[in-house]
């Protein structure tokens, strides 16, 4: 019997949660994608040395501010990862803007231009790249503009269906709901622990999912941030899933039968009514959940602070 990962291909394009070039060569998924936490640890392996290198190398023949410059190199390392992991992948590679314009529109639309622009310099279209923004009210319009420019944009940090409704009518490629993130707040706070089938991350995606089938979205649902095999499997035929290199290996290894979990028809005769997206209803609704709002506001954090150390980093190189 085929693996459950090629099952799972059958069903559901696989995308690679890495920024690892040998592990998505190992698995060889539809598309890949990156954040800074991942940039930060692809940067520190000695086999892409020479990634890091190049990118310091090009930054010291830059001027302006050190801050500046330091920026622009973090940026190019982004860009040097996207790049070769795009020549590996037959789809879509997903780079994200800094965490640290999460709440600012303007300066992440600009953000998402120089990238595009830096990318099309390399030969590599923007049909071939996805811009990843935090699901904040700002993201999502950064999103819709650049969505109006040609530019598709993966909206990250997503916990909520409010988030879902919101970068739909924007008309946001991509959304990428973290069904881990979700688990680990709700073991946190209730103390219990869960299994696939009661998994309050897993319920979170299948909502979004028949909510997007209902009202006819063609924005793409893809699942993330997963902390086991089951999650996974409990959502078999969703549009796509983002999976970390050990968990590829796991579905590679394991030989039993994988079932469809989710499905367009069935999904759209349980979507919920349509919600209202602007921002007050948006705020509100993001304010009246208590873990949307604290695991968005904890991710830009987290994400933040590991932008913070790829700076670092860099300015230690450039000396």
């Amino acid at each position: 019997m085929a693996s459950k990962l090629d099952q799972l291909r059958s069903m559901t394009v696989v995308v690679a949660d890495t920024g690892d070039m040998e592990a998505i060569r190992a698995f060889a998924p539809t598309d890949c994608t990156t954040n800074p936490t991942l940039i930060l640890k692809a940067a520190q392996m000695d086999a892409y040395a020479p990634v890091v290198a190049e990118a310091v190398q090009w930054g010291r023949g830059q001027s302006g501010t050190r801050e500046a410059i330091i920026a622009a190199v973090c940026d190019r390392l982004a860009v040097n990862f996207g790049t070769a992991l795009s020549k590996i992948v037959p789809g879509r590679v997903s780079t994200e803007v800094d965490a640290d314009l999460s709440f600012d529109t303007p300066k992440s639309v600009a953000k998402a231009r120089a990238i595009i622009a830096d990318y099309e310099g390399r030969g590599v279209g923007r049909e071939r790249i996805l811009i990843k923004l935090a699901s904040t009210w700002e993201g999502i319009r950064a999103a819709e503009i650049l969505q109006k420019d040609g530019i598709d944009c993966n909206l990250t940090l997503l916990f909520s269906l409010i988030q879902a409704a919101a970068a739909a009518e924007a008309g946001a490629f991509l959304i990428s709901p973290f069904v881990g993130r979700i688990l680990d707040w709700y073991m946190k706070a209730e103390g219990k622990t869960y299994t696939a089938v009661d998994d309050p991350g897993v319920a979170s995606v299948k909502r979004i999912f028949a909510y997007y089938k209902k009202h006819g979205y063609k924005t793409v649902v893809m699942g993330a941030s997963f902390r086991n095999q089951g999650e996974i499997e409990a959502l078999a035929g969703c549009d796509r899933l983002t999976i970390a290199p050990a968990l590829l290996e796991s579905l590679a290894k394991d030989e039993g039968m994988l079932v469809r979990a989710l499905d367009s028809g069935h999904a759209a005769a349980q979507g919920d009514v349509r919600l209202a997206t602007d921002e007050a209803s948006f705020r509100f609704a993001l304010n009246e959940d208590a873990m949307a709002t604290e695991k968005l506001s904890e991710g830009i954090r987290l994400f933040a602070k590991d932008l913070r150390a790829l700076r670092a980093m860099v300015a230690e190189k450039l000396g």
